[in-house]
């Protein structure tokens, strides 16, 4: 399997939720300016890595998967 095949497996049908500081979530969402420094956010990320939507919970990311039809899993 090349690498390429590899990162679309899954595609548009499971979502990895990445707990992330505010730092890394302003290098991966570069929309989000000056985030509170020192918090922690989840990030719902395809499944070949593309940022879907960032969240202030683990439950709240989760939620956004499932509504998007995405079945949730964790990355560590």
């Amino acid at each position: 399997m090349s690498p390429k095949e590899l990162a679309l497996l899954g595609e548009g049908e499971v979502a990895y939720i990445k707990q992330l500081d505010s730092d890394a979530a302003e290098r991966l969402f570069p929309a989000l300016e000056d985030a509170p420094r020192g918090i922690d956010l989840f990030a719902v990320l395809g499944a070949d890595g593309t940022p879907i939507a960032l969240a202030d919970s683990r439950n709240a990311a989760i939620a956004n998967a499932l509504e998007n039809d995405l079945v949730p899993l964790s990355v560590h």
